[in-house]
């Protein structure tokens, strides 16, 4: 079904909106929180790497506080269980029966603070929970509702202390970025703020999650040429050719990648996918799931890099002249 004009026009003011209440605790890094509601609205999560003290705390924060639904926090720790994260099952000795006591993942959105401090094992636990909402414990499915998003933070792994994430749990993550140091303006901006409690910054919900439900449906009808689609094929496979890559980026990337191009576009006040807004995301999109040959990381590439040239190398589909 086409979606109409003003149904495109809700979705990028609202888009719009949320952005702007997020930008109340986070200064300066406007494309950064674009990539995090767009991670949102595609249903998919959001995995943000830097340096303790850039705000990845706090931007996982401000969207959770953004979206009028339920919130939980995960501190991972190396002692962390699964069943911490998921829930247990206890025996109830005045019912005799077993019940489930959900754990914080049942929730709208999950901040996983601090991801790659836990133990593997404890990783682990999430796999299921990211790709199909749902947690089976002891035999029993439990969904954990819509709209669901898990924004993980994680310092880099040379950071004392830390386990690289398997591979398996990165191709989870649709969008994977990070902030970076504010520039000199906003680093003032940040600094004459009126001080704030040790919390940080209280913002006030801007959207339900009936409204989040119904942008997911309306960025679902996104028309998508299948020239678009027939590029971003060739993208994924190029990965999986180049010689410096080990581990290219899977079928399961390439739909993260139109998802994200659909709400993209959409926010962008237009109802049809073109080829830049592939190119916009591609890098957030597809740059953490790829391996790397060892020699050639030691050389001084990168995945950006890679993902860089490739969108140089391959042709992206033309506008079409009616």
């Amino acid at each position: 079904m086409t979606l109409t004009p003003d149904q495109t026009h809700w979705f990028s003011q609202t888009f719009a909106q949320m952005v702007g209440n997020v930008e109340q605790a986070v200064v300066g890094k406007t494309r950064v929180i674009q990539l995090a509601l767009t991670a949102l609205v595609a249903e998919g999560h959001l995995l943000l790497e830097d340096f303790p003290g850039t705000g990845k705390t706090s931007l996982a924060r401000a969207i959770a506080q953004t979206l009028q639904g339920k919130q939980s926090r995960i501190q991972f720790t190396p002692d962390l269980l699964p069943s911490d994260v998921t829930g247990v099952t206890i025996y109830d000795q005045r019912t005799q029966r077993f019940d489930f006591h959900p754990g914080p993942v049942f929730a709208n959105v999950v901040l996983a603070d601090e991801i790659n401090r836990a133990s593997p094992k404890t990783q682990s636990a999430l796999l299921e929970v990211m790709e199909e909402s749902h947690v089976t414990v002891d035999g029993v499915t439990h969904s954990v509702g819509r709209p669901f998003i898990v924004i993980a933070t994680q310092n880099p792994i040379e950071q004392a202390g830390t386990y690289r994430l398997p591979e398996a749990q990165l191709d989870r993550f649709l969008i994977k970025t990070s902030l970076g140091y504010p520039d000199h303006a906003s680093t003032v901006k940040i600094l004459g703020q009126p001080t704030q409690a040790r919390g940080g910054s209280v913002l006030s919900p801007v959207i339900s999650t009936d409204h989040v439900a119904s942008m997911i449906d309306l960025a679902a009808r996104v028309h998508v040429d299948q020239a678009v689609l027939e590029y971003v094929a060739r993208l994924i496979e190029e990965t999986r050719e180049a010689h410096d890559v080990v581990l290219g980026t899977s079928v399961r990337a390439g739909l993260g990648l139109t998802r994200a191009a659909k709400v993209w576009a959409l926010a962008s006040g237009r109802e049809y996918v073109v080829p830049d807004d592939v190119k916009t995301l591609a890098v957030p999109v597809l740059a953490h799931r790829m391996v790397l040959d060892p020699e050639e990381e030691f050389r001084g590439t990168t995945a950006e890099s890679v993902i860089a040239r490739i969108l140089g190398q391959v042709s992206a589909p033309q506008e079409r002249v009616a």
